[in-house]
């Protein structure tokens, strides 16, 4: 047969389209044609095919005249994953392997010259894809461990070319690919550690209950990254669902070790001097960055007002929504973060703004000009602002706490398992900070002396309408930490003291 088709697929986010490797034989002059888009590390896959197929001891139709086409013809092709369907289709057209049944296969893989495969990026979703087609896939015995986790579809990992040839020609089946180990190491950070600082630990344990937005402003050494560092001792594992979701973007960016899935939430810590595109995603491939990377987790960033503003700037929509689009002239590739912010900053420069004996000469105006580096549009995104005041010598002396972070994260366990019950029949939200309208205002309705209460700081300390929503969510979850059905007055009284933290709320 001349002819021959197997599949394959792109990359393009977390989303993988199909793609149909299609070779055809013919008679003339030797030449190998590659159509397609194919980009360079596309185009050089005809070489290590070559290679690979000869010194894998199978035949290569050097003789023929041979025409490679990646449909849909529109699509750019990139990466080197592209070998192995590419050297499957070879064989099919000249009846090496049996063409039935490598059309119902999805491969990826990408090929050394001696005929080894290299491990890929991408197999997770590739699976994902392949199993809504009823199709199994063949990848590396290095991508094999990942891919397995989607347990409805067939993954085939193959060490060598020569190895997928005598499994598909029934001389040596290869077993089916097991997933790889599940890591719950628990976090080495415990909250007991931190000494005094307890209305920041209570702010620390409301925004890890309900994924609330949080920042803290204090002078240097207070504590601040010391206990955001402790944030994911405190908070629950991955559910099988979000594990999935994240390793998904993981895989993308090529993060999972030995093919295993993490049910730790991630968290992640960028240097103030990453781009944007470290940030927000992109390159040339567009992977995912920092916010699609903390998907599900937390996103922690340290001396927050020196990040570039316009890096700051493009938190605001990821923040809102929840997912990130990355635009290029030739895609549209969208990636979910749902993530949890926590910034730190100094209050000003030097640090020292409300100490009068260590400020610089320019206290208090260096405060005000620091602080504006973050727009008011982005810090009202923020859930709670917490200010971290200097650690006393003398609390340095005493003895560790007697709640640690095992029984801060029982109460928040038990905080999320009430938000899950509540928002059990609501697909577009699993926790309080998800809700927004007619759903707010349904599981975070105030009583009446709340609602009072409410109406008075708004209009005192000119709440916008997000911040009005937030402290809703923000009371909704402290009232969940309660146990109590209703948002009552001191729910949503600590709501608003986390929230204008320098303001007493009477």
């Amino acid at each position: 047969m001349s002819l021959a088709i197997i599949h394959s697929r792109a990359r393009l986010g977390i989303d993988a389209p199909a793609v149909s490797v299609e070779v055809h034989l013919a008679n003339g002059m030797p030449s190998l044609t590659l159509v397609g888009l194919p980009e360079t590390a596309v185009r050089e896959s005809k070489d290590r095919v070559r290679s690979a197929l000869q010194n894998a001891q199978l035949e290569f139709p050097g003789s023929r005249r041979i025409t490679i086409s990646l449909a849909p013809a529109d699509l750019p092709k990139e990466g080197s994953h592209y070998d192995l369907p590419i050297a499957l289709a070879l064989l099919g057209a000249i009846d090496i392997l049996p063409n039935d049944v490598i059309q119902s296969t999805v491969a990826l893989g990408e090929l050394s010259l001696d005929g080894s495969l290299i491990p890929v990026i991408g197999a997770l979703p590739a699976a994902m894809a392949a199993a809504e087609n009823g199709r199994s896939l063949l990848c590396p015995a290095a991508s094999g461990a990942e891919a397995a986790w989607v347990g409805n579809a067939q993954v085939i990992a193959a060490p060598s070319l020569g190895a997928v040839v005598r499994h598909y020609t029934g001389q040596t089946p290869l077993p089916p690919a097991t997933p790889g180990e599940v890591s719950q190491s628990p976090s080495q950070h415990d909250l007991r550690d931190v000494k005094g600082q307890e209305r920041a630990k209570r702010a620390l344990e409301i925004a890890a209950a309900g994924r609330h937005h949080l920042m803290f402003v204090g002078t240097p050494g207070s504590g601040k990254s010391m206990l955001a560092a402790r944030l994911p001792s405190i908070l629950p594992p991955l559910t099988p669902q979000e594990a999935l979701s994240t390793s998904m973007i993981h895989s993308l960016a090529g993060l999972l070790d030995d093919g295993g899935i993490s049910r730790l939430r991630p968290f992640r810590e960028p240097h103030h001097t990453a781009s944007m595109a470290a940030i927000i995603g992109g390159g040339r491939l567009a992977k995912p960055g920092e916010v699609s990377l903390a998907h599900n987790g937390v996103l922690f960033m340290d001396e927050f007002p020196e990040f570039p503003r316009t890096v700051l700037e493009t938190l605001r929509q990821p923040v809102e929504t929840g997912e990130v689009m990355i635009a290029r002239a030739n895609a549209h590739v969208k990636y979910p973060c749902k993530f949890m912010l926590v910034a730190a900053a100094n209050p000003c420069k030097c640090g020292y703004l409300s100490d009068p004996s260590r400020a610089c000469s320019k206290a208090p105006a260096c405060g005000e000009d620091y602080m504006n580096r973050v727009s008011g549009p982005l810090r009202d995104r923020f859930d709670l602002r917490i200010d971290v005041p200097p650690v006393g010598y003398t609390d340095l002396d005493l003895p560790p706490s007697a709640e640690g972070s095992a029984e801060v994260a029982q109460r928040v366990k038990a905080a999320r398992r009430r938000q899950h019950d509540r928002f059990a029949d609501h697909p577009t939200a699993a926790l309080n900070a998800d809700a927004e309208g007619d759903l707010l205002e349904q599981i975070a309705a105030p009583d009446t002396e709340a609602r009072q209460l409410l109406s008075r700081a708004a209009e005192r300390f000119h709440l916008s309408a997000r911040g009005y929503h937030r402290v809703l969510r923000v009371a909704r979850t402290i009232a969940d930490l309660d146990g109590a059905g209703d948002v009552r007055k001191p729910h949503l009284a600590e709501a608003l003291s986390f929230r204008l933290p320098s303001v007493a709320v009477a």
